[in-house]
């Protein structure tokens, strides 16, 4: 290679170095009511006392025939708020029932769209590939079950789209652990806007060993003393509106990059408090935030035990004091309030600073969540289990992480113009459109070697393939982009980082060591992960079989709205990223 570097190379390395990274994202604030000299860059929510409201316990619905509908409702998020306009699933005015359902045996969820009007509208970006004018009034959704292992027509392809008074019947086979899930919509360009209007839900898959039941074999507590959380980040306008842009540097209309929010939401309250027996309690979480990574504990430090993350059981529970969340990970915690007096409270806190490019612009760490006020009755009585695979009445421990068949080196990144902000980033350099995809065989064990060429951390999610996590190490950025120039945008750009790495292979963190869906690809690093992509007779269907029809008829790919599909789509769980190009197609071929 010729060691002359070229201006493109030059700037892009000061760029990756901090120097020119696009402001892409709003501010979060401690109270909406501190001073920040840097206010004028950023939207905030009016004053709101935290701990006003209760903290709402999520409906729960089971049986073999679900029905869930998109529609657009109104929702109080606090009580010193004005009901917001939202949307929701079925019954609910914001966010949707916990659907129960057990392993082995197919769930059909019933889906309708009858979405009257969307809360964002005028926010919707036509320019974004896939839409138009039409998704403003007739919008598009697409329901995916997150972390499930699906057929591709019914994964929530996010061009399979469905508008108001459409239907379709998901087929869930179930064929897989036992583990908390959860089904958001995954429309095509629409997904930062339906998602933080309120289109989510928690799927718990149970077993005959995680029942849910208070008899269950592993002696987990169950009932009331099993609670999910959704957390969310939001601002609101002064007339209490949910307001999905941060900062009025980008114009409404126009894609922001990465939105924020100075509230933390729970369950569809702004910091609600809990009221909570003397005893351990489950606490099964969901980070369904549009951007940010949060870096969890209680306020009084006390230590918890992990038992789980995205797919399911860990073999033993792990004590820490802290549990990092990033953007659709969830994470199955028991906690024992009952070290704590009647009456006492503790918070449920975050530490995580903001994303570099949201700090350039004065964003602040949003310090908490919710609140659990103890009480004097005592709860569940039982401790942690001693292991929760490999005995009697357990699942079998989770097998060695197997040795790949095949390297694949995959790159996070900006694109290497220098443009004015907020600019986009990309997986491999490519946009969406490309056919330039990965095509993993099936039966075939491969490493991936997750590349993040930017200053941001990016949640990346696997649909269909479940991997383990076997550790991140930090790459000097500017030196690889130095020696491995970017090309322009559209084509593909995966050389290997190995030769810039100077850390040792930190391993996984303790509640990430289980199976996952998603994974966070820290700034400046390499995330390595093990996937073993299924064949169609393990699976019972064929993960590669042709399906359905583009819906999007405005841009690119589904250019005329009648394209087969095929395949499923790895993508930044970054709600704005994933919108704009930082999502590919992928065929797990035979």
């Amino acid at each position: 290679m010729s060691g002359r570097i070229s201006r493109r190379s030059f700037l892009r390395a000061v760029a990756l170095g901090g120097g020119l990274g696009a402001v892409s994202a709003g501010s979060a604030a401690a109270f909406p009511f501190d001073i920040d000299p840097l206010r004028p860059l950023m939207f905030s929510s009016p004053p709101l006392e935290p701990y006003r409201d209760r903290l709402p316990i999520l409906p729960t619905v089971s049986g073999t025939s679900v029905d869930v509908h998109a529609r657009s409702t109104v929702h109080q998020f606090h009580t010193d708020l004005a009901p917001s306009p939202a949307l929701a699933y079925s019954g609910s005015d914001y966010l949707g029932a916990t659907i129960e359902a057990h392993v082995g045996q197919p769930t059909t969820i019933a889906y309708r769209n009858t979405i009257a009007a969307h809360p964002f509208a005028v926010d919707v970006d036509t320019s974004l590939h896939g839409m138009s004018e039409r998704d403003r009034t007739a919008v598009p959704t697409a329901m995916h079950l997150h972390g499930g292992v699906n057929p591709p027509e019914f994964d929530g392809h996010p061009e399979q789209v469905f508008r108001p008074g459409q239907e379709f019947a998901h087929h869930l086979p179930n064929r897989q652990e036992a583990a908390g899930l959860w089904y958001h919509d995954h429309a095509m360009g629409m997904t930062r806007l339906n998602i933080y209007a309120g289109l989510v839900g928690l799927y718990l898959l149970r077993d005959d060993f995680d029942t849910g039941r208070p008899d269950n074999p592993l002696g987990l507590p169950a009932g009331e003393f099993e609670v999910p959380l959704v957390l969310q980040e939001k601002m609101f306008t002064a007339e209490g509106r949910q307001r999905i842009r941060s900062t009025p540097t980008v114009p409404q209309g126009s894609w922001e990059g990465g939105a924020v929010g100075d509230v933390g939401v729970v369950n569809g309250k702004v910091w609600p408090e809990l009221d909570v027996a003397r005893g351990f309690h489950r606490l099964r979480l969901v980070n369904a935030g549009s951007l940010s990574v949060w870096n969890l504990y209680f306020g009084n430090r006390m230590r918890f035990c992990v038992i789980g993350g995205d797919n399911g059981l860990l073999d033993a529970p792990v004590a820490v004091s802290r549990v990092r969340l990033s953007p659709a990970e969830r994470v199955d915690l028991l906690v024992d309030f009952g070290g704590l007096e009647p009456g006492s409270t503790v918070e449920l806190c975050n530490d995580e600073p903001p994303p570099f490019q949201a700090a350039l612009i004065g964003e602040r760490t949003m310090p908490r969540f919710c609140r659990f006020r103890v009480g004097a009755a005592r709860g569940f009585t039982g401790g942690p289990p001693a292991t929760l695979r490999g005995g009697p009445g357990q699942p079998e421990p989770l097998p060695p992480i197997p040795r790949p068949d095949v390297y694949r080196d995959v790159t996070l990144s900006q694109p290497s113009d220098v443009r004015l902000p907020p600019s986009i980033m990309s997986l491999n350099n490519l946009r969406y459109s490309t056919e330039d995809i990965e095509l993993p065989r099936q039966g075939t064990v491969e490493q991936w070697n997750i590349i993040n060429a930017t200053n941001d951390p990016h949640p990346v999610h696997l649909h269909l393939a479940n991997f383990r996590v076997l550790g991140r190490q930090v790459i000097e950025t500017v030196r690889f982009a130095l020696a491995t120039p970017q090309p322009p945008l559209g084509i593909r750009w995966t050389p290997s980082a190995d030769a810039f790495t100077i850390s040792p292979l930190v391993p996984a963190e303790p509640w990430e060591r289980g199976f996952k869906d998603t994974v966070l690809a820290n700034a400046n690093s390499i995330t390595r992960i093990v996937a073993a992509f299924p064949t169609a007779e393990g699976l019972g269907f064929d993960p590669d079989a042709v399906f359905g029809h583009g819906s999007h008829a405005a841009h690119g790919h589904a250019s005329d709205g009648t394209h087969p599909l095929q395949g499923y789509v790895w993508h930044c769980h970054i709600l704005d990223h994933e919108d704009h190009e930082m999502m590919l197609r992928y065929r797990a071929v035979v």
